[in-house]
């Protein structure tokens, strides 16, 4: 018997039974076996989801044995690659096909199915989240059968399982349309928030990938711009002390002790977010994308991040900003803007609308309910949707009226898991 703990310590299973298939016939006998024995199931990736979506309750799976990359095809960019494969080790991996995902989250410590299925999504006015990218896949459902799902093959299967929260089987593989490896200038300054805001549209769509962070209790957001170089332009690299300084040093290290001050002195929050916030430099660099995109987070934390119609989001910044003023709150972690193009998944939280996401984050030794809560009565004025990995108290009946394709997402269920062998406490919560 197992013990499984998820990253941030906000949700664990003790005495479970613990799988590790190598290979896809020993995912199906899984399966099949725990189903029959009406056992509930659930596949595990790297547990970086803050929410219950890959709590076990009995038979837990761990795609380990899964992680490789198959098949890949230079000339079409299609890749296909087992289902526990970590981020890591695919980027890494396709960089020696000379190929690349085309967009990426901020970090790289998920696995591809785990990512995939809880939404996960980097920034990008013209690019979709990971399950964009997702051409096929393969999913063992609870009888055991292997559906091979696309466009073409299993279509409506193939619009609920890209984002299905674990609920309609086991992924074993995915196919992904990669595009030839490419470099990205990052552009990182701070600027007023004020100036962020007013001019959003004009930087969310004048750059290919745009991002800002804004600190409480400042006026004062680092943007962050990258774009795709052209031909001839080589990479230049941050340099390795300057790297560290920044992304190890004062994004974890220094970051860590500032939010234990916090912890014993709450009311120096907005001196030391004041003095965070003028320590931002601005730099620039040219690297391989997936450097780019992705960095280390090692400071422990809970967040709560919602998908809003783009249009919107400089409105939900504004409210946001106005309840932490009046609040009393002391917020000492940013918070993240980014923006996505509209998408045709069922349970994309981009699903038929141009998207602009709000992370809002707390350290894990402050309390964060009110400030999450706020955020959550802000948000539903707008149709949000929440990250389906991150914390948030909606249920069936109020997402049911945020997707537009809920109820086929629930049929498809319906079909292929009629006995619920891969329910758990969350999938009960967000599907009914």
């Amino acid at each position: 018997m197992s013990t499984w703990r998820n990253w941030s310590g906000t949700e664990s299973a003790t005495g479970i039974e613990s799988v590790r298939p190598a290979s896809t016939d020993e995912l199906v006998a899984t399966v099949k076996s725990a189903a029959e024995q009406g056992k509930k199931l659930k596949a595990v990736g790297s547990g970086h989801s803050f929410t219950g979506c890959s709590v076990p309750q009995e038979v837990m799976i761990r795609l380990d044995g899964l992680s490789a990359i198959t098949h890949a095809d230079q000339a079409s960019g299609r890749v296909t690659v087992g289902a526990g494969t970590g981020l890591r080790k695919l980027n890494a991996g396709l960089a020696a096909f000379d190929l690349a995902m085309a967009n990426l989250g901020d970090i790289d410590k998920q696995t591809i199915s785990g990512a995939i299925s809880t939404g996960t999504h980097g920034t990008g006015a013209r690019l979709g989240g990971l399950a964009t990218q997702v051409v096929a896949l393969d999913l063992v459902t609870a009888d055991g059968s292997v559906l091979h799902c696309s466009a073409e093959e299993n279509p409506d299967v193939f619009a609920a399982a890209r984002v299905s929260v674990g609920a309609l089987g086991v992924i074993s593989s995915l196919t992904l349309q990669c595009v030839p490896a490419f470099l990205l200038r990052a552009q990182e300054m701070p600027l007023p928030l004020g100036e962020v805001l007013g001019g959003f549209n004009e930087l969310a769509d004048g750059n290919d990938h745009f991002e800002f962070y804004w600190f409480p209790h400042t006026d004062i957001a680092l943007t962050k711009r990258n774009n795709r170089v052209g031909p001839g332009v080589d990479a230049s690299p941050v340099g390795r002390i300057r790297g560290w300084v920044d992304d190890e040093l004062l994004s974890n290290k220094v970051f860590e002790l500032t939010n234990r001050l916090a912890v014993r002195r709450p009311g120096l929050v907005p001196r030391i977010n004041g003095l965070a916030s003028r320590a931002l430099s601005a730099r620039e660099y040219v690297d391989t994308s997936y450097k780019v995109f992705c960095s280390e987070r090692n400071v422990l934390f809970r967040e709560s991040e919602y998908a809003v119609p783009r249009e919107h989001v400089v409105e939900v910044v504004r409210r946001l900003r106005d309840w932490i003023d009046s609040s009393g709150s002391r917020i000492p972690f940013p918070i993240e803007v980014r923006v996505a193009a509209a998408d045709d998944i069922w349970l994309s939280t981009a699903s038929e609308r141009e998207t602009a996401y709000v992370a809002i984050h707390q350290y894990h030794r402050l309390p964060h309910d009110p400030y999450f809560q706020a955020f959550e009565r802000i948000v539903a004025d707008y149709d949000g949707r929440p990250h389906w990995g991150k914390l948030h108290t909606l249920r069936a009946t109020d997402l049911q009226a945020r997707y537009p394709h809920f109820d086929d997402f629930l049929a498809v269920r319906d079909r292929l898991d009629p006995q619920r062998t891969f329910e758990n406490p969350y999938t009960r919560q967000v599907f009914g």
